[in-house]
């Protein structure tokens, strides 16, 4: 996975650490459980993106900010 700043600079937004939680799952057998890192990686990218762009911007690797924050939030209480 690349720094944060080149992830969110690449186009599209972000794409690299969506990349590589696909690549995640898949080596896991789709056991999401595996691949907390990389969710991780990609939220805070995605958080970036949305702190310099904006909520209204848009990237097909990230999930709207409102929906973002939610996930984000729930993380950070220990809610799967």
């Amino acid at each position: 996975m690349g720094a944060l700043e080149d992830d969110v600079k690449f186009d599209p937004p972000c794409h690299p650490r969506a990349c590589a939680i696909q690549d995640c799952i898949q080596k896991n057998n789709y056991k999401e459980e595996k691949c907390q890192q990389q969710i991780d990686a990609l939220y805070e990218c995605c958080n970036l993106f949305y702190q310099r762009n904006g909520d209204q911007a848009s990237t097909v690797s990230c999930p709207k900010a409102n929906l973002l924050r939610l996930k984000m939030k729930q993380r950070a209480e220990g809610v799967k």
